[in-house]
């Protein structure tokens, strides 16, 4: 009996071990975050400056501001209203602009790109360039679009001319470049160097982005404690920041398998933050819990927002994702692979493309598209697990084991829905 009795206090030691051995992330350090209110989408500043916009203004100055505070209203809402509004000042702008005209296209360029507009981000840096006002800028632009194209080589080239250590544009540039190229360690390092930059110049919106950066980097490499604290001081600065609080609920998601806590998080993200894919994510942590109805429920409230005409291609991939492995509407899913590769021929793109021929049962197409497009190209996991799907379809087994073997480290990244996936193989 007393053997027995050390048996059970044994097993139940292990038991609160196991149960703690994941645990990051500590209700204590962000409950006080979660009590969000209504975002500002308006300002003293915004008013004064707006006031001065008449039917026939021509003060570049008063778009300028008007249009960095309408970004400024979409990143805190997620509103998309805002991000067209942008435009259209921008745009205005442009069309009025006789001088200075370069930071205007480099501001429509960059709103293009938020849109997922690439093509038409390029002409407008393009035209940045031929103005040659402010060339630091542009190159840096430059680099920005080319890789959103998938067009690598002069993306480097543009980075190449961009060198400067010394320079925070220059060393997150870097940074994703070497992501790119999978040298996550080397990636980490630059963006540890642009965040002390960032903090050195006290400048809040550079700390902003460095710290989520670096927090999801840290994540990619299983450095989960510090991506956790990063996401906990851009938190500090700002407490409202949706995009922090989605990281926290991730690691509780993903890491520490606690699915409840992930949704309360999310929950109180979304009340006031009413970006599409926040919907999804909480559609398949809920599908992780076995709650249909909810799962159904956010699923259904995705594809109501993605409705809006204004989204135009910024959902593209997850759409495709949605017709390929939920509704199961492989010729839908074809053809907006298809749209999109035109839009964006990025590996990831080319990987929607072979995984849409792929689920048609066109495994000679799929495999055709992964050799020439995505085989060397990426290191992405989800580009990955596709890529590997096909090879085990087409029977290129040593293939199959090798990226098996590189998805195992990216189950953190990938979560907890795809770890049968990655064993079956």
């Amino acid at each position: 009996m007393k053997y027995l009795s050390t048996l059970i206090i044994v097993l139940l030691i292990s038991a609160c071990h196991t149960d703690n051995e994941n645990q990051v992330t500590n209700k204590k350090d962000y409950d006080k975050f979660l009590a969000s209110n209504p975002p500002k989408t308006s300002s003293k500043y915004f008013d004064l400056w707006n006031g001065k916009i008449k039917p026939d203004s021509s003060q570049l100055m008063s778009f300028g501001i008007v249009s960095g505070e309408y970004n400024r209203f979409f990143q805190n809402s997620g509103n998309i209203k805002y991000l067209k509004k942008a435009e259209k000042t921008l745009k205005k702008a442009a069309d009025i602009a006789n001088v200075s005209r370069a930071g205007i296209y480099r501001a429509l360029a960059r709103n293009y790109i938020s849109q997922h507009r690439f093509r038409e981000a390029k002409q407008w840096a393009d035209s940045a360039q031929t103005v040659g006002s402010g060339p630091d800028e542009t190159q840096g632009l430059m680099f920005d679009v080319h890789m959103e194209l998938g067009n690598y080589e002069i993306a480097q080239s543009y980075l190449d001319s961009l060198k400067n250590m010394e320079d925070f544009g220059y060393l997150i540039r870097v940074a994703k470049w070497n992501d790119h190229n999978g040298d996550l360690d080397t990636t980490i390092r630059f963006m540890e160097k642009a965040r002390d930059k960032a903090e050195a110049s006290k400048n809040n919106g550079l700390m902003l982005w460095a710290y989520t950066n670096l927090a999801d980097y840290y994540g990619h490499a299983g450095r989960i404690e510090d991506s956790y604290d990063h996401y906990l001081k851009t938190l500090r600065i700002d407490p409202e920041n949706a995009y922090a609080k989605k990281g926290i609920a991730w690691i509780v998601f993903s890491y520490e398998k606690n699915p409840n806590e992930a949704m309360r998080i999310l929950d109180s993200v979304t009340k006031h933050y009413k970006s599409p894919d926040y919907f999804l994510l909480k559609s398949e942590i809920a599908e992780y819990m076995g709650d249909d109805m909810k799962s159904m429920a956010n699923l259904d409230r995705y594809y109501r927002m993605v409705q809006n005409p204004d989204y135009g291609d910024m959902y593209n991939s997850y759409n495709i994702s949605l017709y390929l492995n939920k509704t199961e509407q492989f010729d839908k899913a074809l053809e907006l692979a298809q749209k999109e590769v035109a839009n964006r021929p990025t590996p990831e793109s080319y990987s929607f493309l072979a995984y849409s021929y792929f689920k048609k049962g066109n495994l000679d197409k799929a495999k055709e598209i992964v050799e020439k497009h995505i085989e060397g190209h990426t290191f992405e996991p989800a580009v990955l697990l596709r890529t590997a799907e096909i090879y085990k379809a087409t029977g290129a087994t040593e293939r199959v084991k090798e990226l098996k073997n590189e998805l195992l480290g990216a189950a953190y990244e990938l979560g907890p829905a795809t770890e049968k996936e990655i064993a079956q193989l």
